[in-house]
């Protein structure tokens, strides 16, 4: 299980984005996908003017507030992707463990 994460930390216009992202694994647009990569130079070309003035609240959300796996490298957000994001995760968890039993 895992702590609630507060998506208000971020501008309005991209929170329904970075919640289906981190909770279910939906790919991300082209900005999202360079701030999770951690593609600078790609973060602010795609950024429109509201993301560009509220970076640093951006990538500190996703330092602060989004689990460490799904973000950092294009590795990361291909694997969490995949795995369906914390719910596939928690499921993966869930099954495993139901196995063990």
């Amino acid at each position: 299980m895992h702590t609630k994460i507060n998506y208000s930390k971020l501008p309005s216009h991209i929170q329904d984005g970075v919640e289906r992202y981190i909770e279910h694994g939906v790919p991300p647009g082209d900005f999202l996908t360079a701030v999770i990569c951690n593609d600078l130079r790609e973060s602010f070309g795609r950024a429109d003017e509201v993301n560009i003035a509220r970076m640093f609240d951006i990538v500190g959300f996703f330092y602060n507030e989004a689990p460490g796996g799904c973000w950092g490298s294009l590795e990361k957000m291909k694997r969490w992707v995949k795995i369906g994001g914390l719910n596939g995760l928690n499921k993966s968890i869930s099954n495993s463990s139901s196995v063990d039993e």
